[in-house]
């Protein structure tokens, strides 16, 4: 039997265990789409944009004069549909159990919170633009006569709302740590409060949509509110989501 003899002047150094913030992201996007919840959640918000364009531009009987408008319209469903994938990267670890796991893993939840934050922009980004791709092309499929001018300026805006979305889903689902709760509290909001503040009290809401916000930056007017109204919401939603994760115990 041999016996291992160490150096005292070589100390013995402790190996980092856990993954590097790259290929943590990675691992988020994949644990995101490896449920069949996340996969359905990811395919209505690719298929969303497409499907209501081809609606929209076959029920219509005058032709488009521009695309910039149908782009931003049809996208920000796919968007609004992002919002459930913010939602199930966070809430379902606590509603699921599997936060356990996960910060047992890594138990610096701050790190934590940064990379599925960075997964869910990734994710939310690139179905966006997948989704405005295939809806631009229904549209160039259906109105070959409409002006393409500011066409690639929407899809842009598609993808930082798919982007922010998902981000403010994720900081709502952090926040509440249910996904039902989530779910239920952050589409109240958006599909429910917001379009009756629109009819009510027009000249408010237009200062805290983060649909019109939105629509004005793929427009080019009032770029630095708009800014602000999506920074705003993906700023509080964020700060929420890290504020109550960090007070929440585990169970």
């Amino acid at each position: 039997m041999t016996t291992a003899i160490v150096s005292p002047s070589r100390p013995v150094v402790a190996r980092r265990t856990s993954p590097s913030v790259p290929r943590q992201v990675g691992l988020e996007i994949r644990k995101s789409l490896s449920t069949r919840s996340g996969l359905a959640v990811a395919g209505a918000a690719v298929l969303f944009a497409p499907a209501a364009m081809a609606i929209a531009a076959g029920a219509s009987s005058e032709p488009l004069s521009t695309v910039t408008g149908p782009i931003v319209v049809t996208g920000m469903l796919s968007a609004l549909a992002l919002i459930s994938l913010g939602v199930l990267a966070t809430a379902g670890e606590w509603t699921h159990g599997t936060v356990q796991t996960t910060y047992l893993l890594e138990p610096r939840r701050s790190r934590v919170l940064a990379t599925k934050a960075a997964a869910v922009a990734v994710m939310g980004s690139v179905f966006a633009v997948v989704a405005a791709g295939l809806a631009s092309g229904v549209l160039a499929l259906l109105e070959p006569g409409a002006s393409w001018n500011g066409g690639g300026r929407a899809v842009l805006m598609i993808a930082v709302a798919g982007a922010a979305f998902a981000l403010i889903g994720a900081g709502v689902g952090a926040a509440v740590g249910n996904t039902a709760g989530a779910l239920t509290g952050i589409y109240l909001l958006d599909l429910g409060v917001l379009p009756i503040l629109q009819v009510v009290k027009p000249a408010f809401a237009d200062k805290v949509d983060p649909g019109n916000a939105v629509l004005s930056l793929a427009q080019g007017t009032h770029q630095a509110l708009s800014i602000t109204i999506l920074v705003a919401w993906v700023g509080v939603a964020t700060v929420a989501g890290a504020v109550m994760t960090r007070r929440r115990a585990v169970q």
